[in-house]
């Protein structure tokens, strides 16, 4: 199951949306280009758990800073692809509901929630920590408080057919929150060894989802129907 656009329209140019889309995508090639090789910079400004717990860290930039250049790295194509995929779907609409700065912020305010939750999970592990992920999710945990019954055009495969459905987003984001939990919950002993950062999507999720109305300016709040 894919989605790829959502039937919920906007009065705003969600211009914050698209210039976080076009920073990752530049950070990225900068990535797999750079001379130094692209691990060097995962260890270098990735988000490590331990450091961010104990600020004790040989990184050439401060742990809490990490937080922030670590939501601009992402490990392949797949990875900056569906958070892109993501961000660009249910991003617009949440950033035309805030408005541009706020909107900013709260992303950002994801994102180091997604990374604190992570680490507090796996507050041993030195596996960087890096993607838009928790704070996509934060976005995505919005969009389902605020448009729960707004449809969004899915791509489910069945065998060799694809069928294009419209889904209510309670369904498709209801969904991935599911899928982010179990994995989290089996997967938690082994945090610490790296893989996905499921508790980062957890915590970037629920700030989202919990938060989202002390975001909205003044009488901004509109139920979808």
């Amino acid at each position: 199951m894919i989605p790829f656009k959502d039937d919920n329209p906007t009065s705003t140019f969600p211009f914050v949306t698209i210039g976080i889309i076009a920073i990752n995508i530049l950070v990225y090639i900068w990535e797999i280009m750079s001379p130094a090789g692209e691990k060097y910079i995962v260890y270098s400004y990735g988000a490590i758990p331990s450091n961010l717990i104990s600020f004790d860290t040989m990184q050439p930039v401060h742990p809490v800073l990490t937080i922030f250049s670590a939501m601009f790295l992402h490990g392949g194509i797949l990875h900056i692809a569906g958070n892109m995929l993501y961000l660009w779907i249910f991003g617009n609409n949440i950033e035309d509901m805030l408005g541009h700065f706020k909107f900013f912020m709260f992303y950002l305010t994801s994102g180091i929630v997604a990374a604190y939750s992570h680490a507090i999970m796996a507050s041993s592990s030195s596996v960087p920590m890096i993607g838009a992920s928790g704070a996509v999710a934060g976005v995505l945990g919005a969009y389902l408080l605020l448009f729960p019954r707004a449809k969004v055009h899915t791509l489910i495969f069945l065998g060799f057919f694809i069928e294009v459905v419209k889904i209510p987003a309670l369904i498709v984001i209801g969904f991935w929150a599911i899928i982010q939990v179990v994995n989290g919950l089996l997967t938690q002993g082994s945090a610490a060894q790296g893989g996905v950062a499921w508790f980062a999507h957890v915590g970037g999720f629920l700030v989202g989802l919990l938060t989202i109305k002390l975001w909205l300016p003044g009488r901004r709040f509109r139920k979808w129907s």
